[in-house]
């Protein structure tokens, strides 16, 4: 890859939709402890058309939900019965971000715990329906 055709940004972003943009953005910060880098609001509304945050080092992009910008269907994870996706973040304090984040409105999925794999890991869903997973290498189990 030559210069000029470099990312300029991470290769790869989760870009979620949600059903109150504004109150997503307050809920990673708290959860997660996420910094805000900018937000879009949608002309003429109060919907945030796009907003970036960095979490745990890497960048979340996440907008309101707009029907009518998907053939007039909700694309939110309520709206779709669920999402078939986890975020995952690796980070030393999976224990204390794990309980901020439920302090916060978010749900336990799998609680946290050692694994056999060598992890201490949980998983939670937030307020939101997005799931996300937790964790920290420890040494395996034997």
């Amino acid at each position: 890859m030559t210069q000029a055709q470099a990312p300029t940004e991470p290769p790869v972003i989760p870009h979620l939709t949600v059903s109150n943009a504004a109150a997503a953005i307050d809920f990673y910060k708290e959860a997660f402890g996420a910094d805000e880098l900018g937000r879009m609001p949608a002309e003429g509304s109060d919907k945030i058309m796009h907003a970036s945050l960095l979490i745990n080092g890497s960048m979340v992009f996440l907008n309101d939900d707009f029907p009518e910008m998907s053939g007039g269907k909700p694309n939110t994870p309520e709206a779709l019965g669920g999402s078939p996706v986890t975020i995952h973040l690796t980070m030393n304090e999976v224990d204390t971000t794990f309980d901020r984040a439920l302090k916060a409105g978010a749900t336990t999925v799998m609680p946290v715990a050692d694994q056999f794999w060598g992890s201490r890991y949980g998983v939670l869903r937030d307020p939101f329906g997005h799931q996300w997973s937790l964790g920290t290498p420890t040494p395996p189990q034997t």
